[in-house]
């Protein structure tokens, strides 16, 4: 009986360590971001990994379950690079990194937010093709990946982000075709501008693969 008991005993202390595990999953993966960047505004201070959890650090913004659903780094004068650990995050909901040096390519991990409201990533010196990776993101609504040095096609897989009403890849280096399904058919054509890339009016609506 009492064998049974301390198993019992065990089990429980066993989940009840689960939620803080996740969170620091979250916070692993929060850190890991930290050490790709230069910080010279000493913006990320705050992020002490020997923390139970990241919800105390600042531009990090956790729900009722300590969960991290933001996080806030725009114009916060930082570069380097952006890691596979950020698809950790499962949870986040808005990444917010515009108008920073972040540089080297979107990671195709960040397909792996699947509650991704918003991705902003305009204003930095990511380059690369945008990853097809994105079109997992059902819940994304605002993208915008405008003022970087992208390159490659606009992958077509964008085309089934249904929920999507904000998209900008203005002033990069895309080439290739603009996709004209889905959501695609209602975005103004300043959110295409200073690429190389073939719009509609110039196809006369017709899906030709001009290639890059």
């Amino acid at each position: 009986m009492a064998s049974f008991s301390f198993s019992l005993f065990l089990l429980s202390v066993s989940l009840s360590l689960i939620p803080i595990l996740c969170t620091n999953s979250e916070g692993n993966a929060l850190h890991a971001l930290r050490s790709k960047l230069s910080d010279p505004k000493n913006v990320l201070q705050s992020w002490d990994p020997t923390l139970v959890n990241p919800c105390t650090w600042f531009h990090v913004t956790c729900d009722a379950n300590s969960h991290v659903i933001r996080l806030d780094l725009g114009n916060s004068n930082i570069s380097g690079s952006l890691g596979s650990e950020l698809g950790e995050l499962k949870h986040l909901q808005y990444l917010e990194l515009y108008w920073n040096n972040i540089g080297g390519k979107i990671p195709k991990e960040l397909g792996n937010l699947k509650n991704l409201v918003s991705m902003d990533l305009y204003g930095n010196n990511f380059e690369g093709e945008i990853p097809k990776s994105l079109s997992k993101l059902k819940s994304l609504r605002f993208l915008r990946l405008n003022n970087n040095k992208l390159s490659g096609p606009i992958p077509r897989e964008l085309t089934t982000l249904s929920n999507l009403k904000i998209f900008d890849v203005s002033n990069n280096n895309l080439c290739g075709t603009i996709p004209i399904d889905g959501p695609f058919t209602s975005f103004p054509m300043e959110s295409f501008e200073n690429n190389k890339l073939n719009g509609p009016e110039l196809q006369g609506l017709v899906s030709y693969d001009f290639g890059c």
